[in-house]
């Protein structure tokens, strides 16, 4: 592939505690277009020091559309169950590696080859080149659902400017379901198919909360813990895709049952905190250290408040 030429866009982090962040009502769509990084108050947040600093990058939006079509390709050529699911090794994230996840992930590689100066982080390869700007993947979140056929799963795609999930400056999640488009520019606001998420947000108490990364015996013991705090549960396969509902105010509340990899979240976690909501990795904080890379080190909650999400973690540490 020819090389594409970079250019840099800055960062611009709006905190809230429990790493929620106000958003801004600046479209985030030109990618291609440099920006100044604006002035801003002191903060005590770790991201802090690197708000201007700058994320080198092609037009990412676009190019995560054509891997989009790289996906869908991956999916006609093994449309069957007997197709996806055969296990073709072990990624070094963990998990079985199967057939769907490794053709996925090698069209998305095969996409973003060419670009310069990055390092990859992603599912089955782990870590990848030594670039400054790092590009974590997920080709097939909720590749359960994509081996059997339920349209819950996404490619979700997140370009930093350093090692730690505060350095995300892009992310993008694209559901295979309905074919809806997530996207979040630090700074710049959370969008829906190229409109800002705007309006009602997740309620203040917890109608709907999603439980991901689970198993029945996982959610026989904690859903009892959480009677109290959330009227209805919901299970539906996919933590990125989960986080991107409740940025749109679609579920309530988000919580992984198992401990959250940065592939599952580092870019479904900025259109969160672009839309000033909260996010928090409880059993290993600060949020905005975490490392970019495929090793679980704690349990995610997400809500509305920060003190959602502390009452979340406290029943699930219960």
């Amino acid at each position: 592939m020819t090389k594409r030429s970079l250019r840099s866009t800055a960062a611009t982090p709006r905190r809230r505690s429990c790493c929620g962040r106000r958003a801004s009502t600046t479209s985030g769509q030109s990618l291609g277009e440099a920006r100044r990084c604006p002035r801003r108050a002191p903060t005590s947040s770790p991201s802090s020091r690197r708000a201007c600093s700058s994320i080198r990058l092609t037009d990412w939006l676009a190019l995560c559309r054509e891997a989009v079509v790289d996906v869908r390709r991956v999916l006609v050529e093994l449309p069957t169950r007997a197709d996806r699911e055969p296990v073709v090794g072990q990624g070094e994230g963990g998990d079985e590696t199967t057939a769907i996840d490794q053709a996925a992930e090698r069209a998305v590689l095969a996409r973003f080859d060419g670009v310069e100066d990055v390092t990859f982080v992603s599912e089955e390869i782990g870590r990848l080149g030594d670039g400054s700007v790092h590009v974590v993947i997920d080709p097939i979140d909720g590749s359960l659902n994509a081996k059997r056929g339920i349209g819950f799963f996404s490619l979700s795609v997140a370009v930093a400017s350093g090692p730690t999930m505060g350095d995300v400056g892009f992310g993008f999640v694209h559901d295979f379901g309905t074919e809806e488009e997530w996207t979040a520019t630090r700074g710049q606001g959370a969008f829906l198919n190229g409109h800002a998420l705007e309006g009602d947000g997740p309620k203040d108490r917890i109608e709907i909360l999603s439980f991901e990364a689970t198993r029945t015996a996982s959610v026989a013991e904690k859903a009892a813990a959480v009677v109290d705090l959330a009227y209805r549960l919901r299970i539906m396969g996919s933590l990125a895709l989960s986080l991107c509902h409740l940025a749109a105010g679609r579920v309530d509340a988000v919580c992984s049952l198992k401990p959250a990899r940065s592939v599952d979240i580092a870019a479904a976690q900025l259109l969160v905190r672009e839309r000033g909501l909260s996010i928090d990795l409880f059993e290993d904080p600060p949020f905005d250290v975490a490392p970019l890379d495929v090793e679980g080190r704690s349990r995610v909650v997400a809500a509305g408040t920060p003190e959602l999400c502390q009452q979340l973690a406290a029943a699930l540490s219960a």
